[in-house]
């Protein structure tokens, strides 16, 4: 007997806790209409306090401007209807009803872009003895974020999560606000968290005069942009070095035109990249957008001064001598501001002073014999660089007549065979001396114009090599400033910098 009584001591409050709670259950749920406000006073509102717990960022779709995350809710009133008395329930703390029996607050989530619009999993309401009840739904929140890429890939983004009820007024349903709670935050791969600041908003329509709370939190974030810095930045920078190199390039080598478009080509592809990331929205243009584009403007402006260039480089001779204004503006303006010299240029100088220019051949007299002239003048590596070929004719002719009239300076005997026809004949060899002196002109004028070609088409080639030079200089300084200019203009580029690249 004395054990069957320890053992019924020792079950009795389990049995009293049991029967308590089915017993509260069914007092309290008896006349319960959960259509009905938990008030005392139908006119005054109820009072819910609206928290939210960011447990993580899953993905920011920045082409269909959606936001994912994973949050709770966090929901609590007091409903007067489902409140006891301790002491009456012995045991009893607290209990929990589903949402679907018990009365709760219609709060929505009004930018939800889920195909239920309702992504919440309705959990148990917790209630205690003095009816405080605490309601906290899990949920995959999907909503609308209007995002913001003028500064891609350094751009803070801030998406709002607005809540509030559907069907209650503020006269009906008081909202207030509290704290967001990111203690148990996990980290994103892609995003830093900045904040997430909540506001309390009362909204009038032109039709009512009774105001409409809502609280709003602020999802803002930073995009982390190593990835991106090292995948599309950096690529893009090394490839505009890469234009600059068509400059450097010889135009022998036929190989400028190829290097541009295939630098061109390059770029292309890596814009093709960023403008499927990008949502497709005309309101601004993202900044890397704006640095592909650039680039982009520079390449295609190499390939048309290449071009240019190469048209310089192989001009033909015959095409005509350069025209003044070219020669004063390239081979005399900037190639001194260039610092270039012509090739050739600075040899002839040194040459020139370092020995006088000296003749290798004097005139003779009158008196000596004309057939060294003759014999000279026939010589064709010699006639372009005599200035007394110019009158052969005079020297033959009076030569000829010396040697008619016998001249005592005659030397006896020659190795010419054309003093030894011209002494020994007649008067009609005097046409023969002027057709080899014809084919010596000939000869001469031919060297005469193609030196002239050689000296036209090395003027060419040397403004193209200042085009190129300066080119080189200009484009340069272009790209130096447009990626500086352009990257740096972002708000939070020092910030990027410093904490996703150290």
């Amino acid at each position: 007997h004395a054990c069957s009584e320890i053992i019924l001591h020792l079950s009795l409050p389990a049995c009293h806790g049991g029967v308590y709670q089915r017993k509260l259950y069914n007092e309290l749920l008896a006349n319960y209409n959960r259509l009905e406000r938990p008030v005392q006073n139908d006119s005054a509102p109820i009072l819910v306090e609206l928290g939210l717990t960011l447990l993580q960022i899953i993905d920011v779709d920045e082409k269909n401007q959606v936001l994912i995350t994973n949050a709770w809710l966090q929901l609590h009133w007091t409903d007067i209807y489902l409140s006891w008395n301790p002491d009456n329930y012995p045991g009893v703390q607290n209990l929990r009803f589903p949402s679907n029996q018990v009365w709760v607050p219609d709060i929505l989530l009004y930018n939800s872009a889920d195909e239920r619009f309702d992504a919440t999993f309705h959990t148990n309401v917790l209630v205690n003895a003095s009816g405080a009840c605490q309601y906290i739904p899990p949920g995959i929140l999907k909503s609308t974020c209007y995002i913001d890429v003028r500064w891609f890939p350094f751009d803070i983004q801030k998406c709002d999560l607005k809540f509030g009820s559907w069907t209650h007024n503020g006269w009906l349903l008081d909202l207030q606000m509290m704290d967001v709670d990111i203690s148990t935050y996990i980290p994103n791969g892609e995003w830093d968290l900045v904040g997430v600041p909540g506001k309390r908003n009362e909204l009038y329509y032109e039709c009512c005069k009774e105001p409409y709370p809502d609280v709003t939190f602020t999802v803002t974030m930073r995009r982390r942009t190593l990835y991106y810095g090292l995948n599309l930045l950096i690529p893009c920078v090394l490839i505009s070095g890469l234009a600059l190199l068509v400059f450097l390039l010889p135009a022998d080598s036929g190989e400028k035109i190829s290097l541009g478009i295939t630098v061109l080509l390059s770029l292309t592809v890596f814009m093709l990249l960023v403008a499927e990331i990008m949502p497709a929205t005309s309101d601004s243009v993202p900044l890397i957008a704006q640095y592909f584009a650039s680039t982009m403007m520079i390449v295609g402006l190499s390939v048309v001064v290449t071009v240019l260039v190469l048209q310089f480089h192989h001009h033909d001779p015959r095409g005509g001598k350069m025209p003044k204004w070219v020669r004063v503006i390239l081979l005399n303006w900037c190639a001194w501001f260039l610092r270039m010299k012509k090739p050739g240029e600075e040899n002839k100088m040194t040459m020139n002073s370092r020995n006088p220019p000296t003749y290798k051949y004097s005139h003779s007299p009158l008196h000596h014999t004309s057939a060294t002239s003759v014999q000279m003048s026939t010589i064709p590596g010699q006639a372009s660089t005599q200035a007394t070929t110019t009158n052969g004719n005079m020297n033959i002719y009076f030569g000829y007549h010396s040697m008619g009239t016998d001249n005592p300076t005659l030397p006896p005997s020659t190795d010419s065979g054309l003093v030894t026809c011209g002494v020994g004949g007649e008067g009609g060899q005097i046409p023969e001396i002027s057709l080899i002196l014809e084919e010596v002109q000939y000869i001469s004028r031919r060297f005469r114009d193609q030196d002239e070609g050689e000296e036209i088409c090395s003027e060419w080639k040397f403004a193209a090599a200042v085009v190129d030079r300066l080119c080189l200089v200009a484009f340069s300084l272009f790209s130096i400033i447009c990626t500086f200019t352009i990257l740096m203009s972002a708000p939070n580029f020092i910030e990027a910098v410093s904490k996703d690249f150290t």
